[in-house]
Formats: C-alpha cells, sequence, structure tokens
C-alpha cells in the first residue's frame, strides 16, 4: 500500500506525491486520515512563496518543525481512524478517532501524547476544524471584550466568522461584521453579528472600543483602525507574511491613544499562563464546536487527488470557497492494521 501526500513542489505549484505508508514505532500512532481541512489565508501564504525567508515552518507544531524550504508539505488539521500501534500498551488506540496538526495525507504516524481524542458526538468535518476555533478562542480571550462595548471584525474568513460567532456569545452593544463579499457577510449575520457592512461604506457607524482585524490583507488594517473609537482596542490576528501595505498611523492614530495588540495562536498571552494552558483551550474548542452550526461554513469537499483543483480555487476564485476539505476516504481500503508489538 502506498500514501497519497499533497505537496508544496515549489511557490505556485501543487503536487501528490504516493510513497511508503511510514510503520509507527514503540510510543507512536498509524493513523489514516478521513478527512483534512485547509487553512487558506496561511497555506496560501506558503503556497505563493510569500512567507519571510529563514522563518521556521511552525516550531509549535512538531510535524511541520523546521525551516522553510520547498518541496514543502504543509496543513494542520487533520482527523482519521487510529490503524496501528507502535507498542503493545498503545494497542488500545485502534480503531479510536483522533485529531492531529500534520499536513495534509492519507496516512502518518505521530506521537501517542500527541493525537487528541475526538468526541463521539462530532463527526470528522466538525473536527477538521478544531485549530480555527481554537484561534477564534484565543482571539476572543486576547481582546476581553466587556458588556456593552461596540466590537467589530474585520476579515470574515473562516476565522473571522468563528470569532463572530463567540462574540456573539456575549451581552454586547453592537457586533459589527465587515467583509466586501456580501455572502459572508449574510453568514455573520446568520451567527449573530448585529451589523454587517463592506470595508468601504458611508453607512455611519459609531466608534468601536474593539476591533479584530483577521482578513489576511494588510490593508485591511486601516479599515480597522478607521472603526475605532479613542483608546481603543485592535487585535491583529491577521498573519500577512511577506505582504505589506502602507498603514495610515500619521492622522487620527496619533491622538486616538488607540491600543494595537498581536495575536496568534502557538502560544497563550501571559496573562493567562497561572491557569490556562493549551489543553484547557483545546478542551475549550471542542465543547464549543457542538454549539457552532459549522456546517454552513463548509463550501467544498474535495477528493485529495483532486488537491491542485482545490489551491486553484482558493487561489483564482476565493470568493466562491470558504472552507475546504480534503477527503479521504474515496480512495482507501477499510480495516486496520495489525498491533505491532
Amino acid at each position: 500500500m502506498k500514501r497519497l501526500s499533497v505537496l508544496f513542489a515549489a511557490p505556485g505549484q501543487v503536487q501528490l506525491l504516493q510513497e511508503a505508508i511510514p510503520s509507527p514505532q514503540p510510543g507512536e500512532l498509524l493513523v489514516q486520515t478521513e478527512i483534512s481541512a485547509i487553512s487558506a489565508g496561511t497555506e496560501l501564504l506558503f503556497l505563493r512563496g510569500q512567507v519571510p525567508a529563514g522563518l521556521s515552518v511552525d516550531s509549535s507544531i512538531a510535524a511541520l518543525d523546521g525551516s522553510v524550504r520547498y518541496p514543502l508539505r504543509y496543513g494542520y488539521a487533520c482527523v482519521g481512524r487510529v490503524v496501528a500501534a507502535g507498542a503493545p500498551t498503545d494497542c488500545p488506540w485502534i480503531g479510536r478517532t483522533v485529531f492531529a496538526f500534520h499536513p495534509h495525507t492519507s496516512h502518518f504516524t505521530l506521537p501517542t501524547d500527541a493525537a487528541l481524542p475526538v468526541p463521539d458526538s462530532l463527526r470528522p468535518e466538525q473536527a477538521a476544524l478544531l485549530p480555527n476555533l481554537e484561534t477564534a478562542v484565543n482571539f476572543v480571550m486576547d481582546g476581553q471584550p466587556m458588556i456593552g462595548e461596540r466590537v467589530a471584525v474585520v476579515g470574515l474568513g473562516i476565522v473571522g466568522l468563528l470569532t463572530v460567532a463567540l462574540l456573539a456569545r456575549f451581552p454586547l452593544a453592537q457586533l459589527l461584521a465587515v467583509d466586501p463579499l456580501p455572502q459572508r457577510r449574510q453568514l455573520a449575520l446568520s451567527l449573530g453579528a448585529h451589523t454587517a457592512v463592506a470595508p468601504a461604506t458611508d453607512q455611519p457607524l459609531p466608534p468601536c472600543d474593539l476591533t479584530y482585524e483577521v482578513s489576511g490583507a494588510p490593508a485591511a488594517l486601516n479599515t480597522a483602525l478607521g472603526l475605532t473609537g479613542y483608546s481603543g482596542r485592535v487585535v491583529i490576528g491577521s498573519w500577512y507574511g511577506t505582504q505589506q501595505a502602507p498603514i495610515d498611523l500619521g492622522g487620527a492614530f496619533h491622538r486616538s491613544r488607540i491600543h494595537l495588540q498581536a495575536s496568534q495562536v502557538s502560544t497563550l498571552d501571559p496573562r493567562w499562563s497561572g491557569r490556562w494552558d493549551k489543553n484547557r483551550r483545546i478542551a475549550l474548542a471542542w465543547e464549543l464546536l457542538h454549539q457552532i452550526p459549522t456546517d454552513t461554513l463548509i463550501t467544498h469537499r474535495f477528493a485529495v487527488q483532486q488537491a491542485p483543483a482545490a489551491y486553484a480555487l482558493l487561489a483564482h476564485n476565493p470568493a466562491n470557497a470558504l472552507q475546504i476539505l480534503f477527503d479521504y476516504t474515496t480512495s482507501q481500503t477499510p480495516g486496520e492494521l495489525p498491533c505491532t508489538p
């Protein structure tokens, strides 16, 4: 048997690679993937070669450790079934559905302690959105919305919409969603936003106390600054890679005392570290996945063999795609491998 992996052969080039299925070593599990989710913004940066030279791929994820160089494997949202174990003590894992932060591939090994059991009450399609929802949880924790505040979310990709869904649970005076695409604005309203507008709207809007910039477009930071009132906070959740744009810090910003805060899910803000860790945050994200209608956010499901077409859709027609999943079930033979003694 061979496994099928998605490979960024060079900037702009997506290939499928057939290779031997790895054998789990003691302390490892072999997982047969059912679903993996594309993280559109981040993966397009890597696919386009828009990542700063010398940067590690992701130092917080063991499967993505190392510096950026092509050919490159990427992705971090795989859900599958454990089909083999490298030690008899881990054989009870066989048959369990697990989540793993791992690049797109049909089979992979990982340390037993890195496998996250998927709750029986969640489908693989829901579980594949765990990293995006954990990111949204991190944004909310970093922004610390307060009762009665006016809050805006600029950028309604999958993470932006999940952030809207979480913020809608707070007793806010206003929850504003901003995106140029009308279908995404409509989704934001269905998830609890009070108002949804295009970035260049002429609609009069009261100044926001807290604004999230999660569009992935550097120029959108100007939109976020323009929405934020005196001494307000702007949480920058976007990763821009090597993309740059002029930012207007010379006008009203200079006298506004606006606070800019970087937010990134690989770590926790030190203010939470006494009581929170990544395991607690992930446990919260699992619970919230039961409560958010994620099916409305999944727009496409491609067989993994169609990976080049999926990335072409994201690159050239992003208005028609939100969350894309890779499906591996059509090309696999069911059944479990024996437990490795």
